[in-house]
């Protein structure tokens, strides 16, 4: 990096520390201002129209253009508990459907149909909009089903379907939350052993949550919000915002420890960890804009909740912490807590990690081939990742709605995915007869045609018609139907109405085949921004091609490996009892990728800090061996500190129900723990011995005199 970003740190670090007071209001004021922005701002959320990709999309618009949009809309199944439907089957379903036409928001009630097996009965009930309380209609649903205890009788549709899921997200979020402040705490408290200096990251890392959420209200209105990205802003703001009050606190102490005052302190750790932090930082934050490339309306949301948080905390590190760290002097550790506090002065720096370097640094070919050999095993699965949508499917199995919606779909085969084939610009009557051509073709293909209708739009100029499918949308049988669909059926039966006339093929199934088209085609290009970019990156902050080269590879093997336990976990269910989940048989399409900007950001926290503290030695005249044995060592506790605070907080999210949190949790968690060990412990040491003093080009640049951190605090070292 320039001097100039360079300086920037130390720069915001003296001014704070001389100013501390006005450091301190400036960061209240903004935090308060923030969070009563969203009190005061509608946020923008996401609409059903910025998703559609592709000719899916171009089918949901003339579709939504034409009006032929379908209602939202309820079904109340009545079934056998076991066997044939009994005699009070019918009356149930009648009982039902006399209630409902004189509920709230019903506009009107359809025939009972009957099931091909005759084990079950459903009532369609269509809604008046999709801002019907469901409260009335699930009341009528159990009152029908206390009257004949004999029978099932459950109600799943648009409406009940999106209030559970809602009230799941909502339950889980506070439960991540709830959570994840104590873990962090007590994880801080092993690490420092006092009161205050645990709780400063949990307090910056809290508060730049709080402020960024604030924040993105008014944000969402340049673009728009989508439902995850609150998750997302907890998920980083806390990891980020921990790592880097951790890396700033441990080196100021460090320096007080050394006999030099808060004052001098302060201004040492912003050179060194406060230019680290702006390194990384920037790294995170350039990884994610990877994002962006993608042009999706779900990616370019969460990139932007994700760069707000980090560039956050980054600025809380850098100006309010080095003023509460002037403020506080060595009353930063204090209360101590005596058995804990003993315990981090006892154990000196590099006790555990030395023993790992040992052999790592003698004998380098075989520490690299070793580990080398566990990360490729680990990354395998990926090669076979099965991606698609989120479908019901991926929804908790024990929620009542979404047991009742898989009961409907297995019993009745048309109310489950659809394709969807639309014209538009040709004759009304010619339309008809192709579209009805097509479905009788269809039905002698793969879709269930019996008793389809076409819907024709009032102005007589679009037409369409639904052909269900006997799969699950993540079937592969249902992609190579619409891809035949696509390509030989409706061309058939379509392309002769005339040259004025165009149709598209759109449903769930065709939805999911275009993401994943699109995904395919844009992917080469995330990973080549992302990756090229954080090398830039590298190479100017140490001014080292190599190292560059050597941060990529690093981060390569990380990406691998979090798509491979993903493909095993998800994909193929290993571990399925244990995180308490049904394998769907995929992983949900916009997880790799947003594990993918996530990891090589983060990753790049623990690649910088511990660089910059091996680029410190090595300017001070160490030979690079002995400078990358001390460097990992002297650097190894607060590297375990801060990643048992990202694992800790991303593995919470694997405990909750639903699945995309559940991914994300598991993906970054345990990629994560292989990163900060297996490829900071290992790989990368034996890397760096192996480049020898070819990795650092000396520089003429005068060193920050430090002593020894003979006391660093650690949770292990």
């Amino acid at each position: 990096m320039s001097l100039s970003l360079s300086a920037l740190p130390t720069r915001a670090a003296r001014w704070s520390a001389t100013h501390p007071w006005r450091a301190i209001g400036a960061w209240l004021a903004f935090v308060v201002i923030a969070v009563g922005l969203a009190a005061t701002v509608s946020t923008n959320d996401v609409k059903d129209a910025d998703y559609r990709v592709g000719e899916s999309g171009r089918a949901e618009s003339l579709i939504d253009r034409a009006g032929l949009d379908q209602p939202p809309s309820e079904s109340v199944l009545v079934q056998a508990r076991s066997g044939t439907l009994p005699a009070d089957g019918k009356a149930a379903a009648a009982e039902v459907a006399d209630r409902m036409r004189r509920a709230p928001g019903v506009a009107g009630v359809g025939d009972v149909v009957p099931s091909a097996d005759g084990t079950s009965l459903l009532v369609p009930v269509e809604l008046t909009s999709d801002e019907v309380d469901a409260a009335p209609l699930l009341a009528v649903t159990a009152a029908v089903q206390e009257a004949h205890p004999g029978l099932v009788v459950a109600q799943a549709g648009d409406v009940t379907i999106d209030e559970a899921i809602n009230d799941r997200v909502g339950e889980d979020l506070h439960s991540a939350e709830f959570i994840s402040l104590p873990i962090t705490l007590v994880l801080m408290l092993l690490a420092f052993g006092a009161l205050i200096a645990a709780g400063l990251p949990v307090l910056l890392a809290a508060t730049s949550v709080a402020a960024t959420i604030g924040i993105s209200a008014p944000i969402s209105w340049l673009v728009p919000a989508e439902s995850t990205v609150l998750s997302m802003i907890v998920l980083i703001g806390m990891a980020v915002g921990v790592d880097y009050s951790l890396f700033y606190l441990k080196r100021e102490r460090q320096e007080r420890a050394a006999g030099r005052t808060t004052l001098d302190a302060v201004a040492i750790a912003a050179e060194t960890s406060g230019h680290a932090i702006l390194v990384s930082g920037g790294a995170v934050i350039a990884a994610l804009a990877g994002l962006f490339v993608l042009s999706d309306v779900t990616f370019n949301s969460l990139a932007t909740g994700a760069i707000l948080v980090v560039a956050v905390a980054v600025l809380g590190s850098i100006t309010v912490l080095p003023a509460l760290l002037v403020k506080l002097g060595r009353w930063v550790d204090r209360p101590r807590l005596p058995l804990l506090w003993r315990l981090t002065r006892r154990v000196p720096t590099g006790t555990v990690s030395g023993r790992v370097l040992g052999p790592v640094v003698r004998h380098p070919v075989a520490a690299l081939v070793v580990s080398s050999i566990g990360i490729v095993a680990l990354a395998v699965p990926a090669f076979g990742m099965k991606t698609h949508q989120a479908s019901i499917e991926t929804l908790p199995a024990d929620i009542p709605a979404v047991q009742t919606l898989r009961a409907i779909t297995k019993a009745f085969p048309a109310e489950g995915t659809a394709a969807q084939v639309v014209v538009t610009g040709a004759a009304p009557g010619e339309a008809q007869a192709a579209l009805e051509r097509l479905a009788a073709t269809a039905g002698k293909d793969a879709f269930a045609t019996d008793g389809v209708q076409v819907r024709t739009s009032t102005d007589g100029g679009t037409s369409v018609v639904d052909l269900p499918l006997p799969y699950e949308e993540s079937d592969d049988r249902a992609t190579t139907a619409i891809e035949r669909l696509r390509s030989d059926l409706a061309p058939a039966a379509l392309d002769r109405l005339g040259p004025d006339s165009s149709w598209a093929v759109g449903g769930g199934a065709a939805e999911s085949l275009d993401h994943n088209h699109q995904r395919d085609q844009r992917m080469p290009w995330l990973l080549g921004f992302v990756l090229l970019l954080t090398m830039v990156m590298m190479v100017l902050a140490f001014r080292s091609v190599l190292l560059g080269l050597v941060s990529t590879v690093l981060n390569l093997a990380s990406v691998g490996v979090a798509f491979g336990l993903l493909s095993v976990v998800f994909q193929h269910g290993v571990g399925a009892d244990l995180l308490d989940f049904t394998s769907p048989g995929f992983v949900i399409e916009w997880i790799p990728i947003f594990v993918l900007v996530v990891l090589v950001g983060l990753s790049m926290d623990y690649h910088v800090f511990v660089l910059s503290r091996i680029r410190e030695l090595v300017d001070r005249g160490l030979p690079a061996r002995e400078a990358v044995h001390r460097g990992i060592a002297d650097t190894a506790g607060v590297i375990t500190s801060a990643a048992a605070v990202m694992v800790s907080v991303f593995a919470i999210f694997a405990t909750l129900s639903m699945m995309e949190m559940k991914m994300m949790g598991v993906g970054l968690s345990a990629a994560i723990l292989i990163d900060a060990t297996v490829i900071r412990l290992v790989v990368l040491p034996a890397v760096l011995v192996l480049l020898g003093e070819r990795a650092w080009p000396r520089r003429a640049r005068p060193a920050v005199a430090t002593a020894a951190p003979a006391q660093e605090p650690a949770l292990v070292s």
